[in-house]
This record gives structure tokens, C-alpha cells and sequence, in this order.
């Protein structure tokens, strides 16, 4: 008998009358704080961060700088500072919440390094439990995310504010 997999927030996505034009990442000019349209969770004048609307495990964001530059090359020493910061920020509420047992935190520079939206700079944050990596992943090349996205935001922004 086949297995269901449930992804309500997909269907949101394949539904879409049009795909959003420009960087998926780049914020209103001056916002500040949460957007929850966008799942942002905080900003600030450097940084920003996001969850991750395709997790690959429940409570992945991104951390972002708030100008669009594809490389930590391309960013300056305090974008790279603030990014660091808010970095730990994100393990310190996540693990709080959460209690994964580990991150996984990285950087995919280039798309030839797996980065899906290489325009734009970004750390991603992934908590860790044991057991997370399961034969749905190894054999079934299916990865089970076990609470719906905006129930995840709600529960970090509460964090955040």
C-alpha cells in the first residue's frame, strides 16, 4: 500500500498565477522586523532572517544580508559580522524551542555548490536530531518535515519579538 506524504505549503507554490519577479531574498527598502507574508522572521539595517519555505527539516532559515550581493567576497566586514551574529542568534531561540540535538549551518556559494538561488547571499541554519535522517531519506529520496511551515514561523516569532 502506498504511503502519503502530506506538503500543504506546495500547493500554494503550484498554484501561483505567476512566479515573483526579481530576488526571492531583497526586502522592502526601510523594513524593519517581521514580515510574515514572506516568513521573515527579524530584520535589522544589515540582516535579515527567513525560514526556509522548502525545508529540509523543520525550523530551517536562511540568513540573509539585507543588500544583494552573491558573496561573502562581496559583502563588508560588518555584513559578514551581523550575518555571524544573527547566525547564532537562530541556533540559540531554535535550540531553545526545539532542542535539536545538533545544526547543520552552510553556505552554498555558486550554483555548482548546490545553491539554489545564487544571487543572493545566504547561511542556511538546520537543526539536527538524532534519528532525522531515516529510510524515507536514504531509500525513498523523500525527506518527512513534521509540522507545516507557518506553524514553525509562528512558534520561532514568538522568539524573536
Amino acid at each position: 500500500m502506498p504511503e502519503t506524504l502530506w506538503a500543504p505549503w506546495r500547493m500554494e507554490y503550484i498554484l501561483q498565477d505567476q512566479k515573483p519577479e526579481g530576488c526571492v531574498f531583497c526586502l522592502p527598502e526601510g523594513h524593519a522586523g517581521p514580515l510574515p507574508e514572506r516568513l521573515v522572521l527579524c530584520a535589522d539595517s544589515l540582516v535579515f532572517l527567513v525560514m526556509n519555505r522548502y525545508p529540509y527539516n523543520n525550523a530551517h532559515v536562511l540568513a540573509a544580508p539585507r543588500r544583494h550581493v552573491a558573496t561573502l567576497a562581496e559583502a563588508t566586514s560588518e555584513e559578514r559580522t551581523a550575518l555571524m551574529d544573527l547566525t547564532a542568534r537562530a541556533t540559540a531561540v531554535i535550540g531553545e524551542l526545539l532542542s535539536p540535538d545538533g545544526f547543520n549551518i552552510g553556505i552554498n556559494q555558486g550554483r555548482v555548490a548546490g545553491a539554489g538561488i545564487d544571487s543572493h547571499l545566504h547561511i542556511h541554519v538546520t537543526p539536527r536530531w538524532n534519528g532525522d535522517t531515516n529510510y524515507m531519506t536514504v531509500l525513498g529520496e523523500t525527506r518527512v518535515v513534521p509540522e507545516h511551515v507557518r506553524r514553525t514561523y509562528e512558534r520561532l516569532l514568538e522568539r524573536f519579538r
